[in-house]
């Protein structure tokens, strides 16, 4: 008798899954379309779609206070988002799962509560040189108003984190560690379970970036260790205009309100007002109600996947490009770094990443070309600029075929 073949062993039916996702069925310059982009934004399964129509069409109402059939129903919905979030990232408690706008607006929430509360002058926070943006501004903007220290821990320019050096920039001074799960630009996923053994013998707290994370990882806050850990939906398959906050309940407790208004408050008078608990404490004013709703479905469409069977398909376009992409001349791959997510940046002697994305676009490839909201390490790696093409579950062999195939028409055009 045949055993029956365990799940991860089947074959990703990559065709089935692009059939979810009605975007991808269009042609752009009468070309037929190659997202290449997923790690700015990735498209929408119509399971997504649909959900947020149902919400707007059938179950619209304002949440948590309503006595009525509608918003009863939003807010049972709204809420029962928050819990898939919960079990999605095994997180203990519903009451550690914020919902924001997205992850950068989770990042400088907690800057603004957390770090002003508890960072004080000469104490250090501790960043990488591959960190976003959105985890570099807030924690400078700590600096300037708190008088802290902000240090950056280096990268190999390969992209990859050595974790001994890593260890040379924590002390007993530092108070916070704030990095990438996995690096928007390079794709290096780094080692955080180890930065959080580091961070925690001195009494430091761990942030994590986890908007590529999140995607290309699986993603489990106790397991990590980490005390925040934040991401943005749309990355995520799901709507723009919501984010995730997951942080240890106890340092929730401990932060002060971010906004001030309604639905955040446990009573009001004009003499004092008393907060609501977490999460409801950090959601002032009527909530992205619609957005988290998409976000649960997202989760629900995920969770129909085998996501060891994604992840290994995304690895194997990883490594198809890379390999492809070395035999292009002239383009030189930017983050190689061992065990990789599927983001892979490079750049093209003689072109500039905006050209280059231009005339790529001609034939129906979407590519990033920029800094990646990365200025400082794009000045580590000695580039202004480099063209990024991002993998998702959605994304084919013959995909990465049109992208070389589109960059040797481009080298035609633009060398």
């Amino acid at each position: 008798m045949n055993k029956a073949i365990p799940k991860s062993q089947l074959p990703y039916d990559v065709a089935k899954v692009r059939a979810d996702f009605p975007i991808l069925a269009r042609e752009v310059h009468g070309k037929k379309l190659v997202y290449l982009d997923s790690a700015a934004s990735a498209q929408k399964p119509k399971q997504v779609i649909d959900a947020i129509t149902r919400a707007y069409s059938h179950e619209y109402a304002n949440v948590h206070r309503g006595a009525y059939y509608l918003s009863e129903t939003a807010t049972a919905a709204y809420e029962a988002a928050r819990e898939k979030v919960r079990k999605f990232i095994n997180a203990a408690s519903l009451k550690e799962v914020v919902f924001t706008k997205g992850a950068t607006e989770a990042i400088n929430l907690v800057a603004a509560t957390w770090g002003r509360t508890f960072i004080k002058a000469g104490d250090e926070v501790v960043i990488t040189a591959v960190e976003h943006h959105s985890n570099i501004v807030p924690w400078q903007l700590l600096r300037d108003a708190t008088g802290c220290v902000l240090r950056i821990a280096p990268v190999a320019l390969d992209g990859s984190i050595d974790i001994s050096e890593f260890a040379k920039v924590i002390g007993p001074k530092t108070k916070l560690v704030a990095v990438a799960h996995v690096s928007n630009v390079l794709g290096t996923v780094l080692p955080v379970q180890e930065i959080a053994e580091l961070a925690h013998a001195v009494g430091a707290k761990l942030l994590l970036d986890g908007c590529q994370g999140i995607v290309h990882e699986h993603v489990d806050v106790q397991d990590l260790d980490c005390d925040f850990y934040v991401f943005s939906g749309h990355k995520l398959y799901g709507p723009t205009g919501i984010g995730i906050l997951w942080a240890r309940l106890e340092l929730l407790e401990a932060m002060p309100p971010y906004q001030g208004g309604g639905d955040m408050i446990d009573s009001v008078t004009f003499a004092k007002t008393t907060w609501a608990p977490p999460p409801a404490k950090f959601e002032a004013g009527t909530p992205p109600i619609v957005q988290a709703i998409g976000l649960g479905a997202a989760i629900d469409y995920l969770n129909t996947l085998d996501r060891a069977a994604v992840a290994a398909h995304e690895s194997a376009l990883l490594r198809y490009a890379m390999t492809s992409l070395a035999q292009v001349p002239g383009i030189r791959l930017i983050g190689t770094a061992p065990g990789k997510a599927a983001v892979q940046s490079f750049v093209m002697e003689g072109a500039h990443p905006h050209d280059l994305a231009t005339v790529l676009d001609r034939s129906g490839v979407c590519v990033r070309a920029g800094h990646h909201c990365a200025q400082p390490l794009m000045e580590i790696l000695g580039v202004t600029a480099t063209t990024r093409a991002s993998f998702a579950l959605y994304n084919t062999m013959d995909e990465v075929d049109a992208l070389i195939a589109a960059l040797r028409k481009a080298q035609e055009v633009l060398l």
